[in-house]
C-alpha cells in the first residue's frame, strides 16, 4: 500500500521542492546567518506534504478525464487528498501564526495555486501558463518564504496593515538579488514542464489542452535551451555583484553535459525515452550550484 502511495504522489518528482529548498539553505549558510530550524522544518513539512497533494490532485483529475486506473479505488484516492490537504494547510497556517501576514498572504496564494493548477473550470495545466506557474511558485517562492523566515524583518519587503491603511515597502537590491538567485531553480523546473508538453504535444491537442507549445511550435525547443543558458548567465552576475563566491563559477562546467542533454532532446523529443534529459538536467545544474555553494561557506 505504502508504494501505491509513493505512486499515486510520484514521489520521484519533489526533486523540484526538495532541491529549491536544499540550494537555499545553501544560501543562508554561505551568509553566516543563523537558521531558525524550528520555522524552517514547517515550513519544509508543509512544503512537502502540499506538493504531494498537488500532485495527487494532479493524477485524480487526470485519470477522471483519461478514463485511467488509479493506484487506489477513488474514494480512497480522493481521502487520500483530503487529509494531505488538511495537514499541510494546518502547518501552512501555524506556520503564518508564528510569523507575519506575508506569509500568510504568499502561503495562501500558492496553496490556491497549487489547487487550481488541475482543478476548476479551467485548469492552469490547459493554459500555456505551467511553464511560468511552476517556474515561479518551486523556483521563486520557495525561496523567497525560506529567506523571509530567517532573514531579518523588512529585508525584502514591509507590509503594514490596519483598519484605516496599508503600505508596503519594498527593498530594490535585495529583491533584485532574489531574482537573480531564483533563475537556476526557476529555468530548470519550468524546463521540466516544458520538455513534458513538448513530448505531449498531440496528445494534449486531442484533449484540448492548449500549453506554450502549441502556441509557440518549433520554438519551444529553442526556449528550453535557452532556459538553461540563462541560468549560467545569472550564476555568472551573481558572482561578478558579489551574491555568490567566486567557487560557484565552477559550477559553469556543468554546461559540457547540459549540452549534450539538449542535443539529445533537440533530435527526438520522446515520453518515455529523452523527457528524462529534463530530469538530468534539473539536478546536474541545482545539485552542483548547492554544493558550490556549501562548499563556498566553508572555504570562503
Amino acid at each position: 500500500m505504502f508504494k501505491r502511495f509513493l505512486d499515486y504522489v510520484e514521489i520521484r518528482t519533489k526533486i523540484t521542492s526538495i532541491f529549491a529548498f536544499l540550494i537555499t539553505i545553501a544560501l543562508l549558510v554561505y551568509r553566516g546567518q543563523p537558521i531558525k530550524w524550528g520555522l524552517t522544518l514547517l515550513f519544509f513539512a508543509s512544503m512537502f506534504l502540499f506538493d504531494l497533494t498537488t500532485t495527487a490532485i494532479n493524477n485524480y483529475i487526470d485519470t477522471k478525464n483519461n478514463h485511467q486506473t488509479l493506484q487506489f479505488e477513488r474514494r480512497k484516492a480522493l481521502i487520500i487528498i483530503y487529509v494531505l490537504f488538511t495537514i499541510s494547510a494546518g502547518l501552512g497556517l501555524y506556520l503564518a501564526i508564528l510569523t507575519d501576514i506575508v506569509i500568510f498572504l504568499v502561503g495562501g496564494l500558492c496553496f490556491l495555486c497549487g489547487v487550481f493548477y488541475t482543478y476548476g473550470p479551467v485548469p492552469i495545466s490547459r493554459q500555456p501558463l505551467g511553464e511560468v506557474m511552476s517556474g515561479v511558485f518551486y523556483g521563486l517562492l520557495i525561496p523567497f518564504l525560506l529567506l523571509y523566515i530567517n532573514l531579518p524583518a523588512g529585508t525584502f519587503l514591509d507590509l503594514n496593515v490596519n483598519f484605516q491603511t496599508i503600505s508596503l515597502e519594498l527593498q530594490v537590491v535585495p529583491i533584485i538579488s532574489l531574482l537573480l538567485f531564483s533563475i537556476a531553480p526557476f529555468s530548470t523546473t519550468a524546463n521540466i514542464m516544458l520538455a513534458n508538453n513538448i513530448c505531449d504535444l498531440e496528445k494534449d491537442i486531442a484533449v484540448k489542452r492548449h500549453t506554450l507549445p502549441y502556441y509557440i511550435g518549433k520554438k519551444a525547443l529553442y526556449l528550453f535551451a535557452g532556459l538553461y543558458y540563462l541560468t549560467y548567465l545569472a550564476t555568472i552576475v551573481m558572482v561578478i555583484t558579489g551574491i555568490l563566491s567566486p567557487i560557484s563559477l565552477l559550477s559553469l562546467v556543468t554546461i559540457i553535459p547540459v549540452q549534450k542533454n539538449i542535443n539529445i532532446f533537440f533530435k527526438k523529443q520522446d515520453k518515455a525515452s529523452t523527457f528524462l534529459m529534463a530530469i538530468k538536467n534539473y539536478i546536474i545544474i541545482m545539485g552542483v550550484n548547492s554544493l558550490m555553494i556549501f562548499i563556498s561557506a566553508f572555504v570562503a
